[in-house]
């Protein structure tokens, strides 16, 4: 048996169910005088659910007995019993009038997942017993809300993040009031509004991937390649969910993930790259980045075929007609046979314009 609690009729009290090591699915009663005979919650008398303590705002000789906190598993369905705390008068005479005493509120910043249910407490002890009200500063009570336990609990189920905001809690009788502010903040956990998908480039061309995720607090991005954390280079370009690569080649070539995360979680969008080969690199085993030349077949062919090639002229020719250096690029682009000409140095596509 715990040591008994001796107040004065008309004076509050406070009960402490001191509960053991918990999960969080436990819900709080408390047994008068001998089981099954529990407390009956009103305007008068709470249990704090976040507490476990039994709260009177003015004791009356009918609350004089033993008291016993009952926790219950809600998973389990296991319960765990108090030892019993005796509640006793004193003879020293009668408690007057006082103002409200607020002995439970919900914390100073609650915060809670957008669309779960907001349970938010205020409990004042007083003689005469106190009134609960609530307000939301520079706004509205939510309309789906709830008030419960004589008005003890405000409940806001489903909450959105227009219902953040500070409120207040009242209490209030004919011999003052006294209240309390908290802020309740809403946040969102990370929500793709854009992902990846897998593309395909040349090689030399630029990529650009973004990804966009909502949340609150905003989500930050992070990007990885084949699980290992992308650095910034000078073709690599990472701002804001962004990835830029200038000049991509076939080491570009894998799989990357983009990471948006705030600080209630993390979600991961994953898209392969692939660079494909131009007809060059793959007759030249080249994977350097080309330049591309456009020709038109109406200039001095001769001159354009002598910027070109090293080799000017086909085995037994002395001239170079057009027609011939068209047939000529047009196989060696499409591979068509073993070149018998190298490109010169830098320029690794040609294309023919009539």
């Amino acid at each position: 048996m715990r040591s008994a609690v001796s107040v004065r009729e008309g004076q509050g009290v406070v009960l402490l169910c001191s509960p053991p090591p918990h999960s969080p699915e436990i819900i709080y009663s408390w047994v008068f005088n001998e089981f099954p005979s529990f407390v009956a919650e009103d305007s008068r008398r709470f249990i704090s659910q976040e507490t476990g303590n039994l709260y009177i705002s003015k004791v009356q000789t009918s609350d004089v007995g033993s008291y016993i906190c009952l926790v219950k598993n809600t998973v389990t369905n296991a319960r765990v019993l108090s030892p019993p705390t005796p509640l006793t008068l004193r003879n020293d005479g009668v408690m007057g009038e006082y103002e409200p005493k607020i002995e439970v509120h919900f914390p100073f910043t609650v915060t809670a997942a957008k669309g779960t249910t907001v349970k938010m407490e205020c409990f004042a002890l007083g003689n005469p017993v106190p009134t609960i009200t609530w307000m939301k500063v520079n706004g509205y009570i939510p309309s789906k809300s709830r008030l419960r336990k004589s008005q003890a609990v405000l409940e806001i189920p489903n909450v959105q993040l227009d219902d953040a905001g500070i409120y207040e809690c009242r209490a209030e009788n004919s011999r003052g009031k006294n209240t309390f502010r908290g802020q309740l903040q809403v946040y969102t956990y990370p929500h793709w509004v854009e992902k990846l998908n897998d593309t395909q480039l040349d090689s030399g061309s630029h990529l650009r991937w973004e990804c966009k995720a909502t949340g609150k607090p905003r989500p930050t991005y992070r990007w990885l390649k084949n699980g290992v954390p992308l650095l910034l280079q000078s073709r690599v370009e990472m701002v804001n969910g962004v990835l830029m690569i200038h000049n991509v080649n076939q080491s570009d070539a894998g799989m990357y993930q983009c990471l948006a995360e705030n600080k209630y979680g993390t979600i991961y969008a994953s898209a392969e790259l692939k660079i494909l080969e131009s007809e060059i690199d793959r007759s030249t085993g080249s994977g350097e980045p080309f330049i591309t030349v456009i020709v038109k077949c109406r200039i001095d062919v001769s001159s354009v075929w002598d910027a070109l090639f090293e080799d000017a002229l086909p085995l037994g020719a002395s001239t170079m007609p057009s027609y011939y250096i068209s047939a000529f690029v047009q196989m060696f682009l499409k591979v068509q046979e073993p070149v018998k000409y190298r490109i010169k140095e830098g320029i690794s596509r040609v294309i023919f314009l009539d």
